[in-house]
This record gives structure tokens, sequence and C-alpha cells, in this order.
């Protein structure tokens, strides 16, 4: 697959922007070692080939669209074998200067809880080692001063007790039902400090009320820019980073006043992953 051009598309028809960029401090991990060689969810197949060079090419499409947007990106050492560490937001989560760090679920990931714990403690963040099992920014999500924090699949609900005590925050928990939106940040985009975009049926009947009613003017995405993994998007309140496949939710977007830019990182989604699941935000 040939990589998409990048977009930066704001119709006409859009409202004028009068939103404020947040500044975003994020670290990413170079996929130097990216394959598929196990399958640890459905998006992975290791019988399909995988190109690592291309991954690389189109992760660096995000670093410079990133330091193009004047955002910090500070980058973790990528270790042979860790296959998926260029997922860097599920290496932990991170607030008010302290670091939670990740317990993965499966083993082929483990190794790599220790390693992002000893980058954050390298770089000046009061380290909170797990007991429970979670997968760091992946299922959790900051919003309007409360955690988002998905279980279901890869992260225990026994941590979002963890979570509160070492943060303070109130935590959201949202259980996930469907096992193609394994993680929080495949089935929720965090918009803005007030508003998120989301896909109900990835949702219980439960969580799925409680996102309606915290968020009653939140954007509800189909089910075919999901499959893209429209929603594993990252943005600062006035531009969002997109998969550029994900055509209606950057229509949606536009039209309530944002701005997108649009990527294809079509080689990482190969093992399940996007611009979101690249990017680990860094709360100092």
């Amino acid at each position: 697959m040939q990589p998409e051009t990048t977009i930066i598309a704001r119709p006409e028809t859009a409202a004028p922007t009068t939103r404020s960029a947040v500044h975003k401090t994020v670290l990413m991990c170079r996929p130097e070692h990216f394959t598929v060689s196990y399958r640890i969810n459905p998006w992975m197949h290791p019988e399909i080939p995988t190109s690592t060079s291309t991954a690389v090419r189109q992760w660096e499409t995000l670093y410079d669209a990133y330091r193009g947007l004047g955002y910090d990106v500070e980058l973790i050492d990528p270790i042979e074998g860790l296959n998926d560490m260029v997922y860097a937001a599920n290496g932990g989560f991170t607030l008010d200067g302290k670091a939670y760090g990740a317990k993965f679920t499966y083993e082929q990931r483990v190794p790599e809880g220790p390693a992002y714990m000893a980058w954050f403690a390298a770089n000046g963040f009061e380290v909170h080692e797990p007991q429970q099992i979670n997968e760091g920014e992946g299922d959790f999500l900051l919003s309007n001063g409360a955690i988002l924090a998905g279980h279901g699949f890869r992260t225990s609900l026994e941590s979002h007790d963890e979570l509160r005590g070492i943060f303070g925050r109130e935590v959201v928990s949202l259980r996930l039902v469907d096992p193609a939106f394994y993680h929080l940040d495949t089935a929720i985009a965090i918009l803005d400090d007030e508003n998120i975009a989301y896909l109900p049926k990835a949702f219980d009947d439960a969580s799925r009320a409680e996102l309606e009613r915290r968020y009653p003017d939140a954007v509800h995405v189909n089910e075919e820019d999901a499959a893209v993994l429209g929603l594993n998007s990252f943005g600062d309140g006035r531009t969002m980073l997109i998969a550029g496949r994900a055509t209606d939710f950057e229509r949606q977007l536009t039209e309530r006043g944002y701005e997108t830019i649009g990527l294809d990182l079509s080689e990482l989604l190969l093992g399940g992953g996007g611009i979101k699941c690249c990017t680990l935000e860094l709360r100092r």
C-alpha cells in the first residue's frame, strides 16, 4: 500500500477556527524493530508480511507533523525483540509529574513495562510501579480533569483503584465489549478539555449511558471510520491528527471548527495501532 499524502483539510463551509491550541509534550518510540510475528489482537496476522522500513517512514510523518505543530517530542530507545514498543501510549500514564507504569497482559509485551518505567525515572517523573494489569494511556485518557479508564480486554478494573490512589482524580470506569477495539484509545478520541468523539457500540450499555450523560455534544463516529482506527487520534484542542481514511470523521471535525491533519499509518495498523497508540502524552 502506498502512503497517503498528508492532508490538511478545512472545507470552505467549516466554521472559522476560534479554538486555542494547548502546548503538548509527547513521548514516541521509533519502530526500528516493528514486525508482526505473533497475534495478540484481531488486527494482527503474522502470515501477512510487514515492512519495517514502511513503518518507520509512516511513523516519521507523524513525528514531523508533531514537530510542525510545535510539540516537544521526546524519544525512548527501541529495544530489539520488542516489536510493539512503537505503541508508546501503552507504556504508562503520566499526570502531575507522576508516572503510573504499565503491567502488560501478554508475555510478549511484559518487558516494555520496566523499560518505560526506567525512562520515566531518568526523566524526572515520580514513578509508581503497578500491582495490577494495565496498559497505560492505551486505556487511560484525561478528560476535563477526570480520567476515563477502560477495562475488559487489556486493563483490569482493579487498576482503576490504583489510578485513583496515585493521582487523586475522578476515575470513570468504562467497559469495552468489542475485541476489535480492545484499548480505550481505539474507541474514544479526546477532542479538547470538554468533549470527545467515540464509537458507541464499543461499550456496554452502562458505559455508553455514562458517556452520553457526560458528553451530550460528543461526536459519534461510524464503524467504517473506527475500523481504520480513526478514533486513535491525537490533538491539541485546535488541530486533530487522524487516520487519513477516516473521511466522515474528518468532515465532522471540520464542521465543528477543528483543523485536521490526515496521515497514513497503515503499516502500523497491521499491529493494531495508529496515531494515538504511537503517542504517550507527558504531563510534568
